[in-house]
């Protein structure tokens, strides 16, 4: 189990940050990452349709004073960048000033993902911003749903990567972890977190936020099998001898609908408190971007 002082995000309590766009399974809002840049809370979030409706139809940017009550600030839709879909994004601010938008986008007509980024001087000119090809992936592995950091020791990625060598079996996900002096160019370190034979993660993990950097700890989704895709709960791993190691006993889901607690984001506070975003389950199916604070 963690250590006490290890936060977690919880569905108990929570608050809904973005509704789904509508009632029912396969309306979402989530898949978020968030940023807090002088005492602004910075949010960008996908907007995902059922798949008779389009999937993740358009990625929003949004700003709150307060973590909880955002406002808009743009968006970029799947149809500008060619892509069937769009799954989780990341928002990072640039050490040197502006800020740059990845986006996992979706081959039409296949399992393949690519990632793609925007890079502009402000959040509300994202949309206009320089793009670029970051990660291609290829015909073997789509890549997308990237966790970012930097810092002073450089550019960190944590990467979900689906394998596409078996028909009807790219469903499954590890997650490699890359460096990058410039945030565009990335070098690959080698896979770091797979999921666990027998047990509630045997089909997949993917780190979805660091929690801690020293020792390294994260929070991840998992999956027991392919009929769980898209309802993914949430689990921990540490870093032990170069690998991320989850730990036994925890599992964090929503008490609603089908469980699904996922792509959950860490924030910390300037009081040392961290405030989380996550995409949880409700009791139609729908699936909410909620925050709760630990």
């Amino acid at each position: 189990m963690p250590s006490p002082s290890l936060p977690l995000p919880t569905a108990e309590g929570a608050q809904v940050v973005v509704a789904a766009p509508a009632p029912g399974p396969g309306n979402w809002a989530g898949a978020a990452s968030a940023v807090l840049v002088d005492g602004t809370t910075y949010l960008t979030y996908r907007v995902r349709r059922p798949l008779t409706d389009g999937r993740g139809v358009a990625v929003v940017v949004a700003r709150s004073d307060d973590g909880v009550h955002f406002e808009p600030v743009c968006a970029v839709r799947r149809t500008e960048f060619g892509a069937e879909s769009f799954e989780r994004p990341a928002l990072v601010p640039l050490p040197d000033g502006g800020w740059r938008l990845y986006l996992s986008c979706a081959t039409p007509g296949s399992k393949h993902w690519w990632i793609d980024s925007l890079t502009a001087p402000t959040v509300e000119e994202l949309p206009r911003g320089e793009r670029r090809l970051v990660l291609p992936g290829d015909e073997r592995t789509a890549v997308k749903d990237p966790v970012i950091e930097v810092g002073p020791d450089g550019w960190h990625l944590w990467l979900c990567c689906h394998p596409l060598t078996e028909l009807g079996e790219e469903d499954r996900m590890s997650t490699r972890y890359l460096t990058s002096a410039d945030g565009l160019e990335w070098q690959d370190r080698g896979e770091v977190l797979t999921g666990r034979a027998n047990e509630w993660d045997e089909r997949g993990a993917r780190v979805t936020t660091v929690l801690c950097r020293d020792p390294l700890a994260v929070l991840y989704d998992g999956r027991r099998d392919a009929a769980s895709n898209w309802y993914e709960r949430t689990g921990v791993a540490v870093q032990r001898d170069g690998r991320l190691e989850a730990l036994d006993g925890v599992r964090l889901g929503s008490p609603h609908g089908d469980g699904a607690l996922r792509y959950a984001c860490a924030v910390r506070q300037p009081d040392g408190r961290t405030r989380f975003y996550f995409e949880a389950a409700r009791e139609d199916g729908a699936h909410d971007l909620m925050t709760s604070l630990a």
